[in-house]
């Protein structure tokens, strides 16, 4: 397995590859990252990961300095899944006007995401979108892959990269792989780690909690769509949750769910303690 931190040395290396498979990261890697590289590694004949921080998705109040980095332990779980090469850039290799002094990042262009962004986890993270779809569209330029592997975990986010394709016409093929969970429904997620010893025995909550109200869908249909997420909601509040959403959601749109939607997903966001998490389940109403 190589690790390249540049550019230029990656754009070399893969100029004689082909049928190239990316899975962009932020690191602290788990399970879930390692279930993406196995997706890369069936459909390809090279898997690129990439490691990079991006500061431009993260707001004044976040978690940039305090997120874990953990090049060594990401690149050693790489490696005995199989991974051909590690691309870790630091700030200035992908944001080339950055000022050092005043951490200017001088990204003047950046991806203008679309209306729905605006909703859901960025009703609360104010610009984090367009910090996401910018260093997406950045890595794909870079990597040139043939595919690219998400995780649903972040559902909004994928829904906003397979748009940013489809309107930027790339010739990439998205693939989106299950949310890999703990054995008590936890989603698998780089911030779990946040989670105090009492925090994390009650962070099932928010699982518990959509699959609650999944049931609900199944056994009543989308005549109840408000009561549902408020009832959810207050069910979160209750347990001292400080809750985000919970929004029953039309999977082929994300607006919210109406009366002939048969593909819905229902997504929750809320924070246990300082620890904010973020989960979501699909179902198909007959």
């Amino acid at each position: 397995m190589l690790v390249i931190n540049t550019i230029m040395a990656l754009r070399q290396y893969l100029n004689n590859q082909t049928e190239i498979a990316f899975v962009p990261t932020m690191g602290n890697l788990h399970d879930g990252h390692i279930k993406l590289v196995n997706l890369a590694k069936q459909n390809s004949t090279c898997v690129v990961v990439s490691i990079f921080v991006n500061p431009l998705q993260f707001g004044a109040n976040e978690d940039l300095n305090s997120y874990p980095r953990t090049l060594e332990a990401d690149c050693e779980k790489l490696k005995a899944a199989g991974t051909d090469v590690v691309f870790a850039p630091n700030i200035a290799e992908i944001y080339p006007n950055i000022n050092v002094i005043t951490l200017d990042f001088g990204q003047t262009m950046t991806i203008d995401t679309p209306a729905i962004a605006n909703e859901l986890c960025g009703a609360v993270r104010p610009g984090h979108f367009n910090g996401v779809a910018t260093i997406v569209l950045k890595l794909f330029n870079i990597v040139q892959p043939s595919i690219a592997i998400f995780g649903k975990k972040d559902f909004q986010q994928l829904f906003i990269i397979r748009e940013l394709v489809k309107q930027f016409n790339l010739s990439i093929r998205i693939m989106a792989a299950d949310t890999m969970r703990e054995p008590d429904g936890l989603a698998m997620s780089s911030r779990n780690g946040y989670l105090s010893a009492s925090e994390r025995k009650g962070a099932n909550m928010l699982h518990n909690t959509l699959s609650q109200t999944v049931e609900n869908l199944h056994k009543s249909g989308l005549k109840q769509i408000t009561q549902f997420e408020q009832v959810a909601t207050q069910h979160l509040i209750a347990a001292g949750w400080q809750v985000d959403y919970v929004s029953i959601r039309a999977v082929n749109t994300l607006l919210p769910a109406e009366s002939g939607d048969k593909q819905v997903v229902v997504l929750g966001a809320a924070r246990l303690g300082k620890t904010r998490l973020i989960d979501n389940i699909e179902l198909i109403l007959t």
